[in-house]
């Protein structure tokens, strides 16, 4: 049996500045409905036959129509899960019928613009988050979020995360929330895969730079300075603080 998604006061905005599309609309209710972590999740599973066979199972078809549906509407649901000193990671999904796609965004309200960290589609960027800092974020136990649940949190931002250097009990807490929350046959072996395998992106290796800031080398995270596209280092800096686990 699922387990309910303790609720809190969703401060999840009608817009989100500096990001384009919408309108966003809130659906909490969405993080009780399996058929949408099925989705939610594949993007960690892509690239994986075990992964998606572990996820996915007997419900591929319905899955599949499910998330058809969702993309169907005009509104773009978002979900926020609330950061320390008034930051905030906003998940939102994509509806757009020729690209779907799940946006991964950190803001806070002295921002001028939100910044894009991971995107969960056919042109994946990322990775935008570590470990400790994907922890951190579900453990806050800030209010304001989609949801105060730290394993529904946890799942929500896990297809941003690209790490490779995972702590001996990260595949106990993901197979904690995937019973919970998901319901699949074998938690145990999906944790497993799904951390081994960390969808499209892979893993990463994260660094401290002398100045404080964390960034990695995913070849498509906007957290990579090596990278063309990579956020500038004032940027940088200030994602940093917002994540700090």
């Amino acid at each position: 049996m699922m387990a309910p998604v303790t609720t809190s006061a969703d401060l999840t905005p009608a817009r989100i500045p500096g990001y384009d599309g919408g309108p966003l609309t809130r659906r909490p209710d969405l993080l009780e409905e399996r058929l949408f972590w099925l989705g939610h999740l594949f993007p960690c599973a892509l690239g994986s036959e075990d992964g998606e066979e572990l996820l996915l199972g007997a419900d591929y078809d319905a899955a599949g129509d499910f998330h058809r549906r969702l993309h169907e509407r005009a509104d773009w649901p978002a979900f926020t899960v609330p950061l320390t000193a008034g930051h905030r990671l906003h998940v939102v999904v994509r509806t757009f019928e020729d690209d779907p796609g799940t946006d991964f965004l950190v803001h806070h309200p002295d921002w001028d613009q939100a910044e894009l960290l991971a995107v969960a589609d056919g042109h994946f960027m990322g990775p935008a988050l570590s470990w400790p800092e994907l922890v951190a974020a579900a453990d806050s136990g800030l209010p304001g979020g989609s949801t105060a649940d730290p394993g529904a949190r946890l799942l929500l931002l896990l297809p941003a995360l690209g790490d490779d250097n995972l702590p001996d009990d990260a595949a106990e807490r993901l197979t904690s929330a995937l019973r919970a929350l998901v319901g699949v046959e074998d938690p145990v072996a999906l944790a497993t895969v799904l951390l081994e395998s960390q969808g499209a992106a892979g893993t990463a290796t994260w660094t401290t730079m002398d100045d404080g800031i964390r960034v990695n080398d995913g070849a498509y995270s906007f957290r990579n300075p090596a990278n063309g596209f990579a956020l500038p280092p004032f940027r940088l800096a200030r994602v940093s603080a917002a994540l700090t686990p």
